[in-house]
């Protein structure tokens, strides 16, 4: 896995090697708006996981998760983490917390 400075940086990189779809976690699935898709926690896989931390505003962390379905739809999450991270169901917090990501401060 890489190591980003920034979230940005991250998206932008990860955007470049195919992650175009951006997608939105909703209690029970991830939602891609733009491609009208819904993915169970069964149709998809975390490829990588990269955690920011922002030096001078505690609410700017943030988590960029790089996720393939299993039609082969690769795309981005990004979610905050700890008190502000979406409400999700178990088996979404499993499937997205399961993968060890990279810390960035």
């Amino acid at each position: 896995m890489k190591n980003y400075e920034s979230l940005v940086e991250a998206l932008n990189d990860l955007k470049q090697r195919g992650y175009t779809a951006e997608f939105e976690s909703l209690q029970i699935c991830l939602y891609c708006g733009d491609l009208d898709i819904r993915l169970n926690p069964e149709e998809f896989t975390v490829d990588e996981t990269y955690r920011f931390e922002g030096d001078s505003n505690p609410d700017d962390n943030s988590i960029v998760y790089a996720i393939t379905s299993n039609t082969g739809v690769k795309g981005t999450l990004v979610d905050a983490y700890g008190a502000y991270s979406a409400n999700l169901s178990f088996d979404m917090a499993r499937k997205l917390h399961s993968h060890n990501s990279i810390y960035v401060e």
